[in-house]
């Protein structure tokens, strides 16, 4: 009984991780259902929003003028990448997208660090990080109270890409952009839409992870955790993301408790990854992506 109820609590534990993972990814499936780019840059945007809350905390700010001004700082940092970085480069290859988010990347985290200072820094945000008792299991308060509102986010950001008419737009942008536009969508809108989103999902995901892990530069690795979700779930599916990111909490902590003692332990860190590669090889869009494969 007792062993049962370790491997719930490990279990539980992985599914509050998991939402946390599924919080990042979707900033990950949105740019990329809007524009077919993978960002590499959200773990910069990432870091960026985490030091500038805990910069402008230092100025003096109180907690919630804090959040707003990240919030606006964000924002207007999404809208300037769209405006300046890739309306440029519409029409480009998306090669050549992929290579401007990787340039976009080095340049937040230089310009972030340059900002605010690269020491690294506490974040506390008065959620104590203590076990509590739910349902007879053992689960952190800090982890059920972060995965609430990450899973809060999640919930509210797949009803409003799938209900409202920018969500509808987002649709067909991402089933057939040209066609898109000749209904009259607006494919500048859309991306600054989706940017925008993805500069909410960073401010968030930096307030959580800054909160556990210190805010400091290999916050910009925990994006990375996003990219097994996505090829799990597939890189256009917001429910696929949502499924996968459950999936690999859960796993990546079972394996790490029940085969990590047998190998040394660390398996938390690469196992997601094997996993991916395990279902590439067998569907390569993803348990929920859709799309067709090239063979060469």
């Amino acid at each position: 009984m007792l062993e049962f109820q370790f491997f719930l609590e490990v279990a539980v534990g992985g599914l509050l991780s998991g939402v946390m993972y599924t919080l990042v990814a979707l900033g990950f499936v949105l740019i990329f259902k809007a524009s077919g780019i993978f960002n590499f840059a959200q773990g910069a945007m990432v870091l960026f929003a985490a030091l500038s809350f805990v910069g402008f905390t230092e100025a003096g700010l109180p907690v919630w003028a804090a959040f707003l001004a990240t919030l606006a700082a964000m924002l207007l940092l999404a809208v300037g990448i769209e405006r300046i970085v890739l309306r440029p480069l519409l029409g480009q290859d998306h090669m050549i997208l992929f290579m401007a988010t990787i340039g976009l990347s080095i340049f937040l985290e230089g310009f972030a660090q340059a900002l605010w200072g690269t020491q690294v820094r506490g974040l506390e945000l008065g959620i104590p990080d203590e076990p509590v008792e739910l349902g007879g299991l053992l689960v952190s308060k800090f982890d059920l109270s972060t995965a609430a509102i990450a899973g809060v986010l999640v919930i509210a950001l797949s009803l409003f890409f799938s209900v409202t008419r920018i969500g509808r737009a987002l649709r067909a942008v991402a089933d057939d952009s040209q066609a898109a536009q000749v209904a009259g969508v607006s494919l500048g809108l859309i991306w600054a839409v989706v940017w925008s989103v993805a500069g909410f999902i960073a401010l968030i995901a930096g307030l959580i992870w800054g909160a556990r892990l210190g805010v400091q530069f290999s916050l910009t690795l925990v994006a990375l955790k996003a990219l097994p979700v996505m090829i799990l779930g597939g890189f256009n599916s917001i429910v696929g993301a949502i499924l996968a990111g459950l999936l690999i909490g859960v796993s990546e902590k079972l394996a790490e408790v029940y085969a990590g003692p047998l190998v040394g332990g660390g398996i938390e860190n690469w196992f997601p990854y094997a996993l991916a590669i395990g279902v590439l090889l067998l569907r390569p869009t993803g348990l929920l992506g859709s799309g067709t494969t090239t063979r060469a």
